[in-house]
């Protein structure tokens, strides 16, 4: 009896062992499953607490989101402040330099009958200023200084002046017609880019004009265009060109601070500059002329340059036309390389133009007086030597030229 009451009691026990067992199994899983649902609530807010935070720190999220390629981008991203780097761009492109126009003042000086030319301008090219005129800003035909300005639109179009223009008996036949000033180059003559400059500058020479100007931009016509671009461009105040050299024609005009201002603009570039102040010059050998063609500049042989002490003229550019008269563009230096601009036009007589630029170089000096012009044109005159081109006056100063050797 106590036997099976002992037994009953064991199997109690054990139930209620297995009982209590099961319980804190149970007890268990509740609690893994709430921890892990706790788990997972927390990782959401923390998830939605970073994506708050994004948004209010990215300004352009909403543009990127917009953006279907957005897709691709990893929504974790670096802590590190982003680093933006600099557009990599080519360095600006200077713009071309360009002449300022020089301006009239109180204390221009107005020139009467003191010089012989009809209009006249004195210049200082460094300050852009005008120092004396009479009548400066008048019409004018220009002439050959014309050729400034062709000189320059070529240079400014050519890459390779060692490239070669042909010379035609049309462009040749065409000149002679008209009595242009020429600087001798044959019909089919291959003639180098830079002997045509040379040949524009130095002689006056209306073929090489004529030869730039087809080389340039195919025709003499559509070169015109281009050199009344440059007119604009450079704010000019009264000039319009009909062709490349200067040969007359009743729309083709100037003034003479339009010249100075086209000079000025010259001289800015090297080859120009160069060009416009060489005493004499050879071409390149050719089939016509295989020692080549020495060719003397119009304006270097009236004159050395040095005749106004304490200025030194350094180069320009002469012309004439019956309707012109004669006419002269130059620039000179004082020794501290301070530079002026003198166009003298519409006179008689091929030095009257140099030694009223003489006498405007001499307001600056005050070493050339006012009074010197027939006894200089006298002393000029007589110093013409027999032998030379009849454009050649033999001087102290070329004398003692170099030739430059062909470029």
């Amino acid at each position: 009896m106590q036997e099976a009451q002992k037994e009953k009691k064991i199997q109690k026990t054990q139930k209620s062992q297995k009982t209590l067992k099961a319980r804190k199994k149970k007890r268990r899983k509740l609690s893994s499953a709430g921890t892990l649902l706790l788990f997972l609530l927390l990782l959401a807010m923390i998830l939605g607490i970073c994506g708050i935070l994004r948004l209010m720190l990215s300004p352009s999220a909403e543009k990127e989101n917009s953006n279907p390629d957005s897709a691709l981008i990893l929504e974790t991203e670096s802590t590190e402040p982003p680093t933006t780097e600099e557009p990599t761009t080519e360095p600006p492109t200077e713009p071309p330099p360009m002449a300022v126009y020089p301006s009239y003042d109180a204390d221009t000086i107005k020139l009467d009958d003191n010089i012989d030319s009809q209009y006249a301008i004195l210049v200082d090219s460094d300050l852009h200023k005008v120092l004396a005129q009479k009548d400066g800003e008048s019409k004018i035909y220009p002439a050959s200084m014309t050729k400034l300005m062709t000189l320059i639109v070529a240079i400014e179009h050519t890459e390779n002046f060692e490239d070669k223009f042909t010379m035609t008996e049309e462009i040749l036949s065409d000149l002679y017609a008209q009595s242009a000033s020429m600087a001798g180059f044959s019909a089919g003559e291959e003639c180098s880019i830079m002997d045509l400059l040379y040949g524009a500058a130095l002689p006056s020479g209306a073929d090489a004009t004529t030869g730039l100007a087809v080389y340039t931009a195919g025709s003499e016509e559509a070169f015109v265009r281009l050199m009344n671009e440059k007119v604009r461009e450079l704010g000019l105040h009264n000039t319009h060109f009909m062709n490349a050299s200067g040969l007359h024609d009743e729309n083709h005009y100037s003034t003479p601070t339009d010249i100075a201002t086209i000079l000025e603009y010259c001289l800015q570039n090297e080859i120009c500059k160069k060009v416009i102040s060489t005493y004499t010059y050879t071409t390149n050998s050719t089939e016509q002329h295989p020692d080549g063609i020495i060719l003397y500049d119009t304006m270097f042989n009236k004159m050395t340059g040095t005749e106004v002490q304490g200025i030194t003229i350094l180069g320009g550019k002469t012309g004439y036309t019956d309707e012109a008269g004669q006419c002269l563009a130059s620039y000179a230096q004082t020794p501290d390389g301070h530079c002026y601009i003198a166009v003298t036009s519409k006179v008689v007589g091929k030095y009257e133009p140099v030694f009223d630029a003489f006498k405007l170089y001499g307001t600056i000096t005050g070493t050339y007086p006012m009074g010197e012009t027939e006894e200089n044109e006298e002393n000029s005159e007589n110093s013409e030597i027999s032998g030379e081109p009849d454009n050649f006056v033999m001087t102290e100063a070329s004398a003692d030229m170099q030739e430059i050797p062909a470029a």
